[in-house]
């Protein structure tokens, strides 16, 4: 009989002879010669190169596979890791977690064991194996019931200090049943906090990057998320999993017409980011067009030609009602036109050139009829003309809803605008009206609850011959115009009738702490069922009352650092200053999320105020106050349903005041 130390060291034998096959690849990869025979062809075989190599890094804090499975048929036996990894015979060293063959390793059960006769998981600590553990799948259903892999429950649980990690050694059934799902398919993942939505979406991108090349290579990949420092926080995971040429965008970069320099209340927020502005957007962009009553004449030449009012009038309404751009129907109405000049010219016996009707349907003046329009300046006429706006509002939008979003005192020019970020978008529905965007391959939407219709109809007008995965969770939208229903929100996006996958088992939270903000949910009304987790957590979750609350959090930190990984202290926005200024004078360093912090910096503690924590993660989190977090906005109990879901080993609530009535379950 094998011994169990025998069998890890020959796993461990393994995982150098990977690693010396993975650097011999890069090696390969290094010394290909430029044989390019332009300098386009050589800078382009530069960047593949480049790609190429940073595909093939090896991280040695990781283990290049973590998992292997024994097969029924033939007894072949295959290591699952990050990526491919071959000897120089061609033979697999390592298959790619997102192969097909890898797919057993997720999702395989005594039930279906889908040709496995045994799982085998491997804990590993600084790139060397530790530990392993055998699952046999062959035996039948009898050998369900064993309880979770406790190596899975140890890697969802390793301290972390810094950004988020993959989990491609802990994807759940659930889980992986949405990131493989097809490249044509739009994908609503409904996910409780601590149900891993957000990495799903991220390695479901890296899946279909890898299944897809092709398709992708021309549209691309795009991530929008809520804020810098959530896309700071996961800026890594794509990276390691050997995906480089993502693009990641905050929702705020996704408009870039003008720049945004002020601000707007809730109400002229909510107002302007309503569907109900694409209509008020658009009457306003067809306002200008005239009826002709007199002929449109060209000069070629000595000659001029005319064509009729008669005629004008047919093709403007058939382009009206057509589905051509604006910006493209008068295009098609000056090439129209010309064609027209083009008859009459070869009626007298002229042969014009096709370029030479090109040029003249350039220069045929319509403005009359179908004038140029500049997105920008027509919405600061729209935020600046009130009899402008009324009549393009008309039905939409009252009186005082018109009156809160007109501004009092009208800038000079689109220059001196203090456009908000919600102006920004709806000159991106101006554009948008006017010419057709460019289209990724697919997007992937964080926290999308959040998003106001004209946000979610930007994010469609990037995403029309696409697919999309919208990431999110109803109890945590905290905006004023957030979502209680995803079906409104993916008509938005477009992608009205998508499948919408729920996620409620909790991996990433301790059963203590979801169990605290479970008692928010009935108070939210979003009608959502509550979250489970699969971890136990003893002593995950403390409530302390202090007398002074800096001087609280500060004894709180201080005991906390005393053990493994980050730690997050989260404080209503107004509180943050008078937080740090306690830290600092205790001794304690700490970066405030929301801040540039250079990319050496890698302290334990980060202060993040509440209105950024969504979709951060941190091994224990100290909440200060959540009574002020309540009371900080309107939707203050959706904000610490947020708050105290931060925490992925322990958390520790801390107040001076009460706490709010719907967390004290002893009222």
């Amino acid at each position: 009989m094998i011994s169990l130390p025998d069998v890890l060291a020959d796993e461990q034998r393994h995982l150098s002879h990977a690693r010396a096959c993975l650097a011999r690849m890069r090696e390969r990869a290094g010394v290909l010669g430029d044989v390019g025979v332009d300098a386009f062809a050589s800078e382009s075989l530069g960047i593949a190169l480049r790609r190429r190599l940073a595909q093939l890094q090896d991280d040695p804090a990781t283990a290049l596979f973590f998992g292997r499975l024994d097969q029924v048929e033939d007894h072949e036996v295959f290591h699952i890791g990050r990526r491919h990894v071959r000897d120089e015979a061609g033979d697999p060293v390592v298959i790619d977690w997102r192969a097909p063959l890898s797919r057993p390793f997720y999702r395989a059960s005594p039930a279906d064991p889908m040709g496995v006769r045994r799982r085998r998981r491997f804990g590993f600590a600084g790139g060397t194996l530790t530990s392993f553990e055998d699952e046999r799948l062959d035996a039948g259903p009898a050998r369900t019931g064993a309880g979770p892999s406790q190596i899975l429950i140890d890697e969802i649980e390793r301290p972390r200090v810094g950004p988020m990690r993959d989990i491609v050694a802990t994807i759940q059934p659930d889980q992986d049943g949405i990131v493989r799902a097809d490249l044509d398919e739009t994908i609503c993942v409904q996910g409780a906090p601590g149900t891993g939505k957000t990495a799903v979406g991220l390695h479901r991108a890296a899946y279909l990057l890898y299944t897809f090349p092709e398709r992708l290579k021309r549209g691309g990949v795009l991530v929008i998320g809520p804020n810098r420092a959530f896309l700071s926080y996961v800026a890594n995971v794509l990276p390691a999993l050997g995906e480089i040429d993502v693009e990641q965008l905050t929702v705020d970069e996704v408009p870039t017409a003008v720049r945004v320099r002020g601000s707007d209340d809730p109400v002229s927020g909510t107002i302007k980011g309503a569907a109900r502005m694409a209509e008020v957007i658009r009457r306003a962009l067809y306002s200008g067009l005239r009826r002709a009553v007199e002929p449109v004449t060209v000069t070629v030449g000595a000659r001029r030609y005319r064509v009729s009012p008669e005629r004008l009038r047919r093709w403007v309404d058939d382009l009206r009602r057509g589905e051509v751009r604006y910006a493209g129907a008068r295009e098609r109405l000056q090439t129209m036109v010309a064609h027209d000049v083009r008859r009459q010219m070869e009626a007298t016996g002229s042969t014009p050139t096709d370029r030479a009707i090109e040029r003249m349907a350039r220069s045929v003046d319509i403005d009359a009829l179908w004038p140029a329009v500049d997105p920008v300046r027509l919405i600061l006429r729209l935020l600046s003309d009130a009899e402008f706006l009324a009549n393009a509002a008309k039905g939409l939008l009252s009186d005082e809803e018109q009156a809160e979003i007109t501004w009092p005192v009208p800038p000079r020019g689109p220059g001196s605008a203090r456009w908000s970020l919600a102006d920004a978008f709806l000159v991106d529905e101006a554009a948008g009206l006017l010419e057709r965007h460019p289209s990724y391959g697919h997007v992937i939407v964080d926290e999308a609850q959040d998003l106001s219709p004209m946000q979610c109809r930007a994010i469609a007008r990037r995403s029309l011959t696409g697919s999309l995965t919208v990431l999110g969770d109803l109890a945590q939208g905290t905006a004023p115009w957030a979502t209680d229903d995803w079906g409104i929100t993916l008509r938005h996006l477009g992608k009205d009738g998508a499948r919408v996958e729920p996620l409620t088992l909790g991996y990433r939270v301790p059963a203590q702490v979801v169990a605290l903000a479970n008692r928010l949910l009935p108070h939210i009304s979003v009608g959502l069922d509550p979250a489970e987790s699969i971890r136990g957590g003893r002593d995950a979750l403390r409530i302390v009352a202090v007398p002074r609350l800096a001087a609280g959090v500060v004894t709180e930190v201080l005991a906390t650092l005393t053990m493994e990984g980050s730690v997050g202290v989260i404080a209503a926005d107004a509180a943050v200053p008078a937080i740090r200024r306690a830290l600092a004078a205790a001794g304690i360093e700490a970066i405030l999320v929301g801040e540039p912090v250079g990319s050496e910096t890698q302290e334990r503690v980060s202060v993040v105020p509440a209105s950024l924590a969504k979709g951060l993660e941190f091994d224990s989190v100290v909440v200060a106050e959540p009574a002020e977090i309540v009371d900080a906005e309107p939707r203050g109990l959706r904000r610490l349903y947020v708050v105290l879901t931060r925490a992925v080993s322990r958390l520790v609530v801390v107040h001076a005041q009460p706490l709010p009535a719907a967390l004290d379950d002893t009222r």
